[in-house]
């Protein structure tokens, strides 16, 4: 089960919400969160630094090279149900929750910018789509300019914004 909710206002800021069903249980997908093994396979940067809460974060593209990254914290760690992280200046909330043999995990980030909304969404939707291949022990789907095209799209159709071309970074 895959579903992704409409922007919410909070506080001036946006949250978007995902929700994804895996059918493995909540300590496999935990892992996928906090061991970097696991982690790398598809978040979109590696993390430096203690997953504690209020500890100092640098998320990274080069592990050798953290200055190139930008900073962060840990917010909150309830192993194996919540993990809060402050990425930059978005806040990520990930909360899993048992379902039947499976898990539920509810994707939250809260955003500054809504012009950059469906860029950010169709990023989240590419890794949590890796999330579900990596417990699977599937290849994750190749994303090419098409598939990108086409996601992006969709999301800029359901929360409007700026269109981003393919490898774009947002200014």
């Amino acid at each position: 089960m895959s579903e992704m909710g409409a922007l919410v206002d909070a506080d001036g800021r946006w949250t978007l919400r995902f929700e994804r069903t895996f059918a493995h249980p909540v300590e496999a997908v935990w892992r996928c969160l906090e061991d970097p093994v696991h982690r790398d396979a598809w978040f979109p940067q590696r993390i430096v630094g203690e997953l504690v809460p209020g500890g100092e974060l640098q998320f990274v593209d080069d592990p050798n090279i953290p200055a190139d990254g930008f900073a962060g914290r840990c917010l909150t760690l309830e192993p194996p149900h919540l993990l809060e992280l402050e990425w930059g200046t978005d806040r990520l909330r990930i909360e899993l929750t048992a379902d039947g043999d499976g898990t539920r995990m509810v994707f939250l980030d809260t955003i500054d910018d809504r012009l950059h909304a469906a860029r950010t969404a169709s990023g989240w939707h590419l890794c949590l789509e890796a999330v579900g291949a990596h417990l699977d022990g599937t290849p994750v789907p190749e994303t090419t300019e098409q598939v990108w095209d086409e996601l992006h799209g969709r999301y800029l159709d359901l929360l409007g914004g700026e269109r981003h071309v393919w490898g774009s970074t947002p200014t």
